[in-house]
Order: C-alpha cells, then structure tokens, then sequence
C-alpha cells in the first residue's frame, strides 16, 4: 500500500508540474539606447563629430 500512495503522489506531482503556467516573458522595448556622446579623446583624435542633420519640416 506505501508503493501505491508513493506512485499516486509523484503521478499527481508531475501531473501538476507538467500543468503549470510557464513565467511571462520579459516585455521587449523596442527603443533604441540613446546614442554616445563622443569623449574627450574621440574628439581629439577624429575631431569634432558632424552637426546634426536639419529637421525634416
């Protein structure tokens, strides 16, 4: 009788574990990280970077 109550619990456990809801995935953010701002070296050794582009309107 203990083998049968032993085999019943790990059927319910697996049925169980089998049946659980998997975690919710981290939401993506679709942004890009903000662009970098040359340092002082960069600077030194490209010069200083092109003005930005004029606006559209």
């Amino acid at each position: 009788m203990p083998t049968l109550r032993l085999a019943a619990s790990a059927a319910l456990f697996a049925l169980t574990a089998a049946c659980s809801t998997a975690p919710a995935a981290p939401s993506l953010d679709p942004t890009p990280p903000p662009a970098r701002r040359p340092d002082a070296k960069t600077d030194l050794e490209y010069g200083s970077p092109p003005p930005p582009p004029p606006g559209r309107y």
